[in-house]
C-alpha cells in the first residue's frame, strides 16, 4: 500500500492574498480556485488548501524541502519584502539560517501567524 499527504487545510482570514503571499515567496505558479479553496500545489503533488476563517486562527507549521538555489531565491525574496527570519523555531536567533543536519534552513511568519520554514536537507540528514 502507498500512503501520500495529498493537501492540507491552511485557514487564513483572505484565502486569496494569503495562497498569493505564500506561492510568491516560494516561487510557485498562481493559485488556482477549487469551491471554497484556494490551492498552491507542490512540486510533489501535495497541495496547501487556503481557506477563508471568520473564527480564531490556530496557528500552524508547514516546512517546505527546497534545493539550494530555490533557498536562495526565497531568501532573497525574504529579504525583497522585508520579511523577518530566524533560524530556529523559538525566534532566538533573527536574520540567521541554521545548517542543522548539513542543509540550510530558516523560519518566518507567513500569513495570518502560520509559521513557515524551509530547509534543503531533511531532518535526520537524509
Amino acid at each position: 500500500m502507498s500512503i501520500e499527504l495529498n493537501h492540507t487545510i491552511v485557514h487564513v482570514r483572505d484565502r486569496h492574498a494569503a495562497a498569493r503571499e505564500v506561492a510568491e515567496t516560494l516561487g510557485l505558479g498562481e493559485p488556482t480556485t477549487y469551491g471554497p479553496f484556494a490551492e498552491v500545489e507542490m512540486a510533489n503533488g501535495v497541495n496547501l488548501d487556503f481557506m477563508d476563517s471568520t473564527g480564531e486562527i490556530q496557528s500552524q507549521h508547514y516546512a517546505f524541502l527546497v534545493g539550494e538555489e530555490d533557498f536562495d531565491a526565497i531568501h532573497q525574496r525574504l529579504r525583497d519584502q522585508g520579511q523577518q527570519w530566524w533560524a530556529d523555531p523559538f525566534r532566538r536567533n533573527p536574520g540567521k539560517i541554521n545548517t542543522d543536519d548539513g542543509g540550510r534552513g530558516l523560519y518566518w511568519e507567513g500569513p495570518d501567524g502560520h509559521w513557515l520554514e524551509i530547509i534543503t536537507v531533511p531532518y535526520g540528514g537524509g
